[in-house]
């Protein structure tokens, strides 16, 4: 079975982005591909897992501090891949809902995001789901499922706008005094800029915004450091290593280069010369049988897997690199 059969033979979350993005497969069977996410395999799975008060089931406890991203790093990979299942809760469902392409179309998939909506609330202050809360990474995730799932976050767009830094990206760690921007906080803000463009069309401000955001990446060449020019080697949230050249599925609030250069597919951007680099690592991670393993994934449990494991072939990378070089190849034709 050639690669493209590969990943065809698969779940419909992954089949009709195949068709959409390899086989140019006319826009109604693509159409009807996605409408059976809602309905089939992983996405009508983890709609079913959704609890009566609108939230998914998590065992990860209250946070302690009202800081759920700090306490959860202090836990240390252990505890997390072993005490608490890291990615099982509403958001990260949600997260999941939006990769695999359940809509607002479906009356199930409305159904579940108006119960998010009126009864799931944020650890950090109570704050309402779709309101966000204070950190940006989370606010530009909460804005991308709000313009994707069809729910008014233009207030959370608004304070976006006014926490970019000075030298174009985000990062959660402003308020703690941080001047320059995270790699993991912009690519969350602008994919969630990006979906909210998409969805209720073009604003100056959070276009230019975002055009600022994608050059803070573009300048790096998405993994080298601005100062030396020398690849980030460690990861100044986790104080891990930066592994920012292994791909992950799925990403989560983790940022690597695939995920990048994905994203910059789906803005339209014109690529340069700035990722060629991140397209030469790409194709480095191709095997003899035209698939990408699955690398670096993150610790903590999932609902269910979505791909055989560490080290073996991943539609879900093999699909995001397919469509990167495509998108890369087709420019320079």
């Amino acid at each position: 079975m050639d690669v493209v059969g590969w990943l065809l033979d698969s779940d419909p979350a992954i089949r009709w982005q195949v068709m959409r993005d390899l086989t140019d497969a006319p826009e109604a069977q693509v159409a009807a591909e996605r409408a059976r996410v809602a309905r089939e395999g992983w996405g009508g799975r983890l709609l079913s897992l959704q609890l009566p008060h609108g939230q998914w089931p998590s065992a990860v406890p209250a946070f302690p501090s009202g800081d759920a991203e700090k306490w959860w790093l202090a836990l240390g990979p252990a505890r997390q891949g072993t005490l608490f299942p890291g990615w099982t809760s509403t958001t990260w469902s949600l997260v999941l809902l939006r990769a695999f392409g359940a809509g607002p179309d479906s009356a199930t998939v409305r159904r579940a995001v108006g119960l998010v909506r009126d009864n799931v609330r944020w650890e950090h202050d109570g704050e309402p789901f779709f309101s966000g809360e204070v950190e940006p990474c989370i606010n530009g995730r909460t804005v991308a499922l709000g313009a994707w799932f069809g729910v008014d976050v233009a207030p959370v767009v608004e304070r976006l706008l006014g926490e970019q830094m000075a030298d174009g990206g985000w990062n959660c760690e402003q308020e703690n005094g941080s001047t320059r921007g995270s790699f993991h906080t912009t690519i969350e803000v602008l994919e969630g800029l990006l979906e909210h463009e998409r969805a209720v069309g073009g604003d100056p401000d959070a276009a230019a915004a975002r055009l600022r955001g994608q050059e803070y990446l573009l300048e790096r060449r998405l993994f080298r450091r601005l100062s030396t020019g020398r690849a980030v080697d460690r990861d100044r949230k986790t104080g891990g290593p930066a592994a920012w050249t292994e791909f992950s599925y799925p990403p989560f609030w983790h940022y690597d280069v695939l995920r990048a250069l994905d994203h910059l597919r789906a803005a339209g951007v014109t690529p340069d010369d700035r990722v060629a680099e991140a397209i030469d690592a790409v194709r480095s991670k191709r095997g003899a049988d035209g698939r990408w393993p699955l690398e670096n994934p993150h610790p903590g449990a999932l609902h269910f897997p979505l791909d055989e494991g560490a080290g073996k072939p991943s539609r879900w990378n093999t699909l995001r690199a397919l469509r990167v070089l495509r998108w890369y190849e087709q420019a320079l034709e």
